[in-house]
């Protein structure tokens, strides 16, 4: 007991260190761990930072692993702007008195023209990311559950390499008789082992404070969570404009409708009045015996919507 809760002390500590040493997530390297999440995520705006029961959600809180009831193997497609293509890999199994995950994660950014500087094209080159990462999660009791993952992440620009390592870690704290959770996580947190040339670059670092709630007599769970908090802004107040809500409806016991804001994509997209839906997510999950099969779709300006699209199943 006295363990748990040195763990646990520590785990806090670390998650709540949102000094200037976190950097803001606008301007740095590996931006698309930010886009790599579960189309069921995607759907409630990335607000899932208090979600129980998903093994998929651990790229945002690695804690939320320890609520998983069963070995589960997932897969999303992301189809961006552009050629973009990205994707999301994770197996998730019980090991010891705890539970484990592996996600691999990639984006492909298509094919670019070399040119001289007169403009004269020279030939092509290829762009792409990818990451590995590695996490556990325990319940330290039955109301809170720790997570902790460790990753590295590489990525190539025509003959340019550079790699980084870090750290996610997570608490969630629940209360089943308030049919209500409380999420706390911060991902990316790391540096470069290696740089394109030789300056180091910023990790996408983000914390995320949140809550879910499933009403009474409604089937509705809803989502909502502040993120980004580690950014750097004009005053205090301004740290809590990144916030996303989302709701999950029941239709049955096999379909799900989600739609979602996420005000701080609004806040970057939106820059004219052809862009009134941008921030705004929509999504739809089908759940059988056997395949979990997810869609999101998220609007971030007038002619830039991504798709996802997840499939997952217990083992």
């Amino acid at each position: 007991m006295i363990r748990s809760h040195v763990l646990l002390g520590f785990i806090a500590v670390a998650l709540m260190s949102t000094s200037a040493d976190l950097y803001a997530q606008q301007a740095s390297i590996f931006p698309f761990m930010r886009s790599l999440i579960s189309s069921r995520a995607a759907a409630l705006g990335g607000s899932t930072v208090a979600l129980v029961g998903d093994a998929n959600n651990v790229v945002v809180n690695p804690a939320g692993l320890a609520t998983a009831d069963s070995s589960n193997i997932h897969g999303t497609f992301i189809k961006h702007v552009l050629d973009i293509n990205a994707g999301l890999l994770t197996y998730s199994s019980d090991i010891a008195d705890g539970m484990a995950a592996v996600t691999v994660g990639y984006a492909n950014y298509g094919e670019f023209s070399r040119s001289t500087i007169d403009g004269t094209v020279t030939g092509s080159f290829n762009a792409s990311d990818v990451s590995l990462g590695v996490s556990y999660a325990k319940e330290l009791d039955t109301l809170i559950a720790y997570g902790v993952t460790g990753k590295i992440m590489h990525s190539s620009l025509t003959d340019m390499r550079s790699t980084a390592i870090a750290l996610d870690a997570g608490l969630l704290f629940r209360f089943p008789a308030k049919r209500t959770n409380i999420g706390i996580s911060i991902v990316n947190l790391g540096t470069q082992l290696s740089t394109y040339d030789g300056v180091s670059d910023r990790l996408p670092v983000d914390m995320r404070i949140g809550i879910n709630h499933r009403l009474r007599g409604l089937p509705l769970l809803i989502n909502a969570s502040f993120n980004h908090l580690t950014d750097d802004v004009d005053d205090f107040a301004s740290r809590f404009s990144n916030f996303s809500i989302g709701g999950e409806f029941y239709v049955g016991k096999y379909v799900q409708f989600r739609v979602a804001y996420d005000n701080s994509l609004r806040n970057t997209s939106a820059v004219s009045v052809s862009t009134q839906l941008s921030g705004f997510s929509a999504g739809l999950g089908i759940r059988t015996s056997l395949l979990n099969v997810d869609y999101a779709m998220n609007v971030l300006g007038a002619s830039a919507v991504l798709h996802r699209l997840s499939l997952s199943s217990a083992l």
